[in-house]
């Protein structure tokens, strides 16, 4: 044992900065990664840029000041007071210009960033024989260059921003995922923004250290983004995204080592092809699994044309090779449509075939009122009667119950298709009980009366009346109404329309 901690001291007295550069490196990453949640989940992302490029100007500003009134170089409190003061104030100007101008959002935070980072570039410039800020690390990130006072700031940013998530994760939770709600209850949703955008802030700033103000973002994002797609809850992401951000870290530094490149670029290129493998794999939202759900998915089209075949049919028991003779697919594709449709209850399923049931017989006779309502106002449109059925073959499968009652309306509510066929009522609508306007009903039909609009204010009708619907007069269409003592009520189709009646066995 003795040997082991002799050779572990010998290890550390060595590689000191191996060990410092490991450990602020975790540090850092679990808590981009955890902030990260955050971030992603209310598309905050842009923001999270603007923060790292904006620090700069609070870190020469700090640096200029320590300087100026205490005679310390890079001193990283100062600085890191300097960022976060940078930071909050490109917050508040970003919400400044958004509300108080025409200029959007994102465009106020482009405008802004790009300001106040150029602003800290100038000041470098102006009083550059007062500062020495190794800029080029400080865009590239300068892993192993972690001193000790870094190391406590790291490790103070990191119990903050975790106290922070633990102790506001109900109220933060709620305000990612409906702020108004979280408003309506009392949550001091202005004032979580602020904490969150403190505690972006302070990460963004621990995490230039490691790989630079231009990367910093792939490393509060990424692990996050990755957590995204594997997790359901925000408690679990959370989890997931410190383990991404921690594996990500150590990988990516594992790589620069044995390369003998910048750290901070391997890093976040380990973080990018960890997404990119999780995405392939992952179970609900990756790559193979929604290529999976393809290939498995059956077309609505070929659910709703086998219901149309059977209702066609007329067999109690339709057989599988009769309809895979009628329907353009496969024995395999119709399988499994003939699955999907027993699971939703519209037909039951065996080995010799499909027999419709109630709610898939109704599924049917709205496709064919559909179909044939198509092929009327198609044939008003001269399309060719040769070309009737195919093209409405295809518009019948429109799932708009609204556009098809609109169509049926401006048809005049017809009772045939250009074949001669009938048009179904609609059989939702159409039922004992229902209030229904007297234009959808057909010959034998009887109601009573519940409501004259004012186009039918003027018939020779009162509410409480029973009627029955006698036969429609064509050219122009006429609706009649049969009353109880033998006389006829005849009605337009404004009338019609305007006549509410509850339809009765």
């Amino acid at each position: 044992m003795s040997d082991w901690w002799e050779a572990a001291a010998a290890w550390h007295a060595t590689h000191a900065h191996v060990a410092r550069a490991l450990l602020a490196g975790s540090l850092v990453s679990i808590v981009c990664g955890v902030m990260g949640c955050f971030i992603v989940l209310r598309r905050m992302a842009f923001l999270g840029d603007a923060l790292a490029h904006a620090m700069l100007a609070g870190v020469v500003i700090g640096y200029l000041l320590m300087k100026w009134l205490f005679g310390l170089e890079a001193h990283a409190p100062a600085m890191l007071v300097g960022a976060l003061i940078a930071g909050l104030a490109t917050v508040g100007l970003v919400g400044l210009v958004s509300r108080q101008s025409r200029v959007k959002e994102d465009a106020a935070i482009g405008i802004m960033y790009t300001g106040i980072f150029a602003l800290g570039g100038l000041i470098a410039s102006l009083f550059s024989h007062y500062i020495h800020i190794d800029l080029l690390h400080f865009v590239t990130g300068n892993l192993l260059a972690v001193e000790l006072a870094d190391l406590w700031m790291m490790a103070a940013v990191a119990a903050v921003v975790l106290a922070a998530v633990i102790l506001g994760f109900r109220s933060l939770q709620l305000t990612s995922f409906d702020p108004v709600m979280a408003a309506s209850l009392g949550v001091p949703v202005a004032a979580l923004d602020y904490v969150l955008t403190t505690c972006t802030s302070l990460v963004v700033v621990s995490g230039v250290h490691i790989v630079g103000v231009i990367l910093v973002v792939g490393l509060l994002i990424t692990p996050a983004a990755t957590a995204l797609l594997i997790c359901r809850r925000l408690s679990a992401m959370l989890w997931a995204a410190a383990l991404f951000g921690l594996t990500s870290f150590l990988f990516g530094y594992a790589v620069s080592e044995w390369l003998n490149v910048a750290p901070g670029s391997a890093i976040v290129v380990a973080g990018t092809l960890q997404f990119a493998a999780v995405w392939a794999v992952a179970p609900e939202h990756g790559l193979a699994a929604r290529w999976l759900a393809r290939r498995r998915a059956v077309p609505q089209t070929i659910r709703e044309d086998i219901l149309g075949c059977m209702h066609r049919d007329g067999r109690e028991w339709v057989p599988w090779k009769s309809l895979t003779e009628r329907l353009e697919c496969g024995a395999t594709m119709l399988r499994r449509a003939g699955e999907a449709l027993a699971a939703g209850h519209w037909v039951e399923c065996s080995r010799e075939g499909l027999r419709l049931t109630d709610l898939g017989r109704d599924e049917a006779l709205r496709l064919r009122r559909a179909h044939r309502l198509w092929e009327t106002y198609l044939e008003r449109l001269g399309t060719p009667v040769s070309d009737l059925h195919r093209r409405a073959d295809q518009l019948e499968h429109v799932n708009d119950e609204r556009a098809v009652d609109y169509l049926d309306d401006k048809l005049g509510h017809p009772l045939v298709d250009p074949h001669g066929a009938e048009i179904p009522v609609d059989g939702k609508r159409i039922v004992a009980g229902a209030l229904v306007r007297v234009s959808l009903l057909r010959e034998g039909h009887q109601a009573i009366v519940r409501q004259l609009g004012p186009a039918a204010a003027t018939l020779a009708l009162s509410v409480g009346q029973p009627i029955r619907v006698g036969p429609r007069r064509p050219d122009p269409i006429t609706w009649t109404i049969d009353l109880a003592d033998g006389s006829v009520v005849a009605l337009d189709h404004r009338q019609a329309d305007d006549l509410l009646v509850e339809l009765r066995d």
